[in-house]
């Protein structure tokens, strides 16, 4: 491949906002744009925006917060009881 080439790789199952097509939209590695093969639509791809303004923060949930990791249930035993035993 000539080094001179754009660098371009289709994105799978991507739909055109223009056209309405799928698996159309490519993504110019060069510069950083997505466009459709097939109606020459263009735009920056979007998130360009974030990575440049920084690291994103991650949001917190009850999931995420250190605390609810630190929290461990403690081991309780489990007695399987058959329904089909007559009692005694």
């Amino acid at each position: 491949m000539n080094d001179s080439a754009t660098r371009r790789r289709f994105i799978a199952g991507a739909v055109c906002p223009r056209c309405g097509l799928m698996d159309k939209i490519i993504v110019n590695l060069d510069t950083d744009q997505r466009e459709c093969v097939s109606c020459d639509f263009t735009e920056v791809r979007p998130g360009n925006e974030a990575d440049k303004a920084g690291p994103a923060v991650e949001v917190q949930t009850r999931v995420s917060r250190p605390a609810a990791r630190r929290v461990e249930t403690p081991a309780e035993p489990v007695t399987l009881i058959d329904p089909t035993e007559k009692k005694r």
